[in-house]
């Protein structure tokens, strides 16, 4: 007999081999019904895994949480399934559920073409209508391998030669089709549902290296109810139209070429938005006690090699050999060179903590298919900052760093942050018990700052682990921003020391951080988030001033100077245009405020005030109008 232990503390005795679906049903019938998988100390099974000994268990039903993640990984199988039955000879690769669906690879002779994602959704409902049992079978490798080459499916067959020696060969099957795959999966495809939705076609390469053979991957969403379907579908439609490149291009902020792949050309307006987050971030540090520095673009090979960048990042890199055949590379981080600043100079306990920040900018190599608008960038600027202290002022420093960021995002319009922990990674630089240290470190300000946060298993950084800001956005987005990251390691490899009350030496405690974390990324976000309404006091245009005919074009320079003067950013426009064409063409372009001067507001000292977003006009004396814009365009962080 063995013990199996449910959520509420109740324990009962079964059979040894029992299965999840044995376990349901000498509950009830219709829990049986309902359950599509079972937990097993924590690890997601079929349900009709044996269990052969004491366990907790924990029955998964269909519409929990857990369940949507097999749901999407069947629902991948039926499609290959569905495209082998179209195009007989397709090799099917790999396909995982990821994110908010699922793909499939595959290796068809002819491209795939959009109107066959119809074709492909009617037969894959054709098979879940069957309600085919998907059943788990283990087979002998050679056989597996020989089977696989039989039916023309070399890849399945290479990919089980690299699997190791003492693997189960694990084969899933739903009717005549089949798969190798780790499973695990529903109980049958009938219970995939009818939720789902082909999205898009797209190329990629065995097994994600470009020096293999093309491929074909179908990508598709998947849900557990038509709702939730129709939710995600809406949400996408809304984003397409948030688009940050989109918005960039109408609101003239930036643009790209091919000359400089994953670098950001800033237009003029673009850049007024860039600086005006530098401004309020350089405010922000100034009032926290930080100084600002700025370190070399590029530095030679052999302080990366002391680092750990190099070995870890190497590859990432973007180097030159000068005529004296010294190695140097563009900097993918700023952190080596703040640590170089640091040593200049004999520092004391007395001088700690010391807030060393910059705007820097830094390079890393992207590849191609990864670069997406200002999101991903090869060239980018990061509000990065160091923090050296003791190991007495950790906890009141992260802390403060926590409470500045926090704070900063809600003045940025982000009242929903989750704050993710990440732990030691595989790979890494420092002793267990520097980790141990670091690591308990960060939880305690977690519970003394009294922080809801989650963990990021095995994610910290290489020298460190770290906690990560997830902002969400207007419509439900998570986007991973700011960063804190504890460092015991990196000073040490560097030669950094201070001297402390007892007049030794002693290694600095040294605090990533970084509130933005990419500059550009954190615009784009902010664009997509205000779908390119900013707030009057990012706009990077607040107000135009235009007129109704050419005849009240003086006084509009009048109006325009006033609203300089009272330090608005102001532009003109006096073309030989109607009124409502250019009322249209500003507000296409997001600008918030646009004063319309006529006859009346001529005589009157007055401007018709037209604010984006709304159908209607009002009149206002002059000097009103103008200092209702002030008082709206004032930075979150000034006073009064």
């Amino acid at each position: 007999m063995i013990e199996l232990t449910f959520p509420d503390g109740a324990k009962r005795d079964y059979e040894d081999g029992i299965t999840g679906l044995d376990v349901a049903t000498s509950i009830s019938k219709s829990l049986a019904k309902k359950t599509v998988a079972i937990r097993l100390d924590g690890k997601l099974k079929d349900l009709a895994a044996e269990i052969a000994g004491n366990a907790a268990v924990e029955l998964v039903m269909r519409d929990d949480e857990d369940a949507l993640d097999l749901i999407r990984h069947d629902c991948a199988h039926v499609m290959a399934e569905a495209v082998q039955s179209l195009w007989p000879g397709t090799q099917v690769t790999i396909g995982p559920s990821i994110e908010d669906g699922f793909y499939y690879d595959f290796a068809k002779d002819e491209p795939f073409h959009p109107d066959d994602l119809a074709k492909i959704e009617k037969k894959m409902r054709q098979i879940i209508e069957r309600n085919e049992p998907i059943v788990r079978e283990v087979w002998p490798r050679a056989e597996a391998i020989d089977y696989f080459k039989g039916i023309g499916e070399t890849y399945k067959a290479e990919l089980i030669e690299d699997l190791p020696e003492d693997e189960e060969i694990s084969i899933y099957r739903q009717g005549e089709w089949l798969d190798l795959c780790l499973g695990p999966h529903l109980s049958s495809t009938g219970k995939v549902g009818t939720a789902f939705k082909l999205m898009k076609i797209a190329g990629s390469y065995w097994r994600g290296d470009s020096n293999n053979a093309g491929l074909q991957r179908l990508y598709g969403t998947a849900w557990q109810n038509p709702k939730q379907l129709k939710a995600y579908l809406t949400r996408l439609e809304e984003a397409e139209k948030r688009d940050h490149r989109k918005l960039g291009r109408e609101m003239d902020l930036f643009h790209f070429q091919e000359e400089a792949p994953g670098a950001v050309f800033w237009h003029a307006k673009g850049w007024t938005l860039f600086l005006q987050l530098i401004e309020y971030m350089r405010r922000r540090q100034q009032e926290a006690g930080y100084i600002e520095v700025n370190s070399p673009d590029m530095m030679e090979r052999t302080l990366w090699e002391k680092s750990g960048h190099w070995e870890k990042f190497g590859d990432n890199m973007f180097t030159t050999t000068t005529p004296d055949e010294r190695v140097f590379a563009c900097k993918p981080m700023n952190c080596p060179g703040h640590v170089q600043i640091f040593k200049n100079g004999l520092k004391s306990y007395r001088d700690l903590p010391l807030k060393i920040a910059e705007f820097g900018k830094v390079h890393r190599y992207e590849p191609s298919g990864a670069l997406h608008g200002i999101m991903r960038v090869r060239h980018f600027t990061q509000d990065d900052a160091h923090i050296f202290c003791t190991r007495e002022q950790i906890t009141e420093e992260c802390i403060k760093i926590n409470t500045l960021m926090l704070n900063m995002y809600k003045e940025f319009g982000f009242e929903d942050v989750v704050v993710k922990f990440s732990d030691r990674p595989e790979k890494r630089v420092g002793s267990d018990e520097i980790w141990d240290e670091a690591e308990a470190a960060l939880r305690t300000v977690l519970d003394e700052a009294g922080v809801e946060w989650k963990l990021n298993s095995g994610e910290g950084a290489f020298y460190g682990p770290k906690l990560e800001y997830v902002l969400r956005d207007a419509i439900g987005r998570d986007w991973q921003c700011g960063t804190l990251q504890l460092d015991f390691n990196l000073p040490g490899r560097l030669g950094a020391f201070y001297i402390g009350s007892d007049s030794d030496k002693h290694e600095p405690v040294m605090i990533h951080r970084a509130m933005f974390g990419s500059l550009e990324r954190f615009t784009g976000i902010l664009i997509e988030h205000h779908a390119g309404r900013l707030p009057l006091w990012l706009a990077p245009v607040q107000v135009v001033v235009t007129t109704i005919v050419n005849e009240y074009d003086d006084y509009a320079q009048k109006v325009k100077e006033a609203c300089e003067m009272a330090g608005l950013r102001c532009e003109i426009d006096l073309r030989n245009e109607k009124i409502n064409y250019k009322v249209r063409e500003h507000s296409l372009a997001k600008v918030p405020a646009i004063f319309v001067c006529g006859a009346r507001e001529m005589e009157d000292g007055t401007v018709s005030i037209r604010r984006l977003g709304s159908k209607g006009s009002k009149v206002e004396p002059l000097h009103e109008a103008i200092q209702a814009l002030v008082e709206e365009g004032r930075a979150p962080d000034y006073e009064g």
